[in-house]
């Protein structure tokens, strides 16, 4: 091959160029957060989304990334399950879907033909797909990054970490009981092993708040089991979010509780969550 014929690149010089484009979109997001868990079921998506919702509601730009390749939950929860996204004019970047003035979504789910199509991939697809959301996606300027990420330690949270070098930290999600801060600590492990900072631990469905009497029921038991872990491990214990049948119904309806009702208890929390993370991430920055 002739030494100007495009396929005589070499592969490091693809990953170069790859590497490059990455850290030009990259550039243009000021702070990127990884909203990770140990164990499904604990609430993640929800969180993810209210806080990225909670985040706009302060007049920042947010982009919200679903890296859950097999179980993208993220357009349903925001009303927007079925839609589509556009490519730039350039025919290669991809235009992610404006939830609002200050919101912006990708997600796979965009991509499937049918909503209950299965997505079945190997790793080396995985990855590709993650790496293609953030050096492709056209985000522009952004305040926040919230990336959600599916429970555990596999592909999708160790591409993320690879890829995005300038990650501000996770935010950690559980449960009180006993089994999903088993899985959490494995995730505090992971993040340690990998350099990423730990920005604390959000406590999920702390109690039933009873839509009648304003009761707390403990669902899982009493104490401050997540707490005294989060102190324990030297992490900050950024706060606890009831469980409130308005935000189930709320989620099922495609709004953020954080925008449906945000003067309900579970609202109120994700904002006082919000704040912490704000003050953290932003006082490491700017020192």
């Amino acid at each position: 091959m002739s030494e100007g014929c495009p396929l005589s690149r070499s592969r490091d010089e693809e990953f170069a160029e790859e590497k490059r484009e990455i850290s030009e979109r990259l550039s243009r997001i000021k702070h990127k957060l990884l909203v990770l868990s140990g164990k499904g079921g604990v609430g993640k998506t929800t969180v993810a989304v209210n806080l990225a919702a909670a985040l706009t509601k302060q007049g920042l730009s947010v982009g919200l990334l679903d890296v859950d390749i097999h179980g993208p939950n993220v357009p349903k929860m925001l009303g927007i399950d079925g839609m589509r996204v556009d490519v730039g004019p350039d025919g290669r970047s991809l235009l992610p879907y404006q939830y609002n003035e200050r919101l912006k979504v990708i997600s796979i789910a965009f991509f499937l033909r049918e909503r209950g199509d299965a997505v079945i991939w190997r790793g080396p697809l995985k990855i590709a797909a993650i790496k293609q959301f953030i050096k492709d996606v056209v985000w522009g300027e952004l305040d926040y990054l919230v990336v959600d990420s599916p429970p555990g330690t596999g592909d999708e949270p160790l591409s993320v970490m690879q890829i995005i070098k300038e990650l501000d930290g996770v935010v950690l999600v559980t449960t009180p009981q006993e089994v999903a801060l088993l899985d959490v600590e494995k995730s505090l492990s992971f993040c340690r092993k990998m350099g990423v900072r730990v920005l604390g631990i959000i406590e999920n469905m702390r109690f039933l708040l009873c839509p009648h009497c304003r009761g707390e029921v403990l669902l899982f038991g009493g104490g401050e089991k997540v707490r005294e872990f989060a102190e324990k491990e030297g992490v900050p214990f950024l706060g606890a979010v009831p469980f409130e049948p308005a935000v189930v119904k709320a989620s099922d309806e495609g709004v953020p509780v954080v925008l449906r009702l945000p003067e309900s208890a579970a609202a109120s929390n994700f904002y006082l969550i919000v704040h912490k993370i704000r003050e953290s991430v932003e006082k490491m920055t700017s020192g």
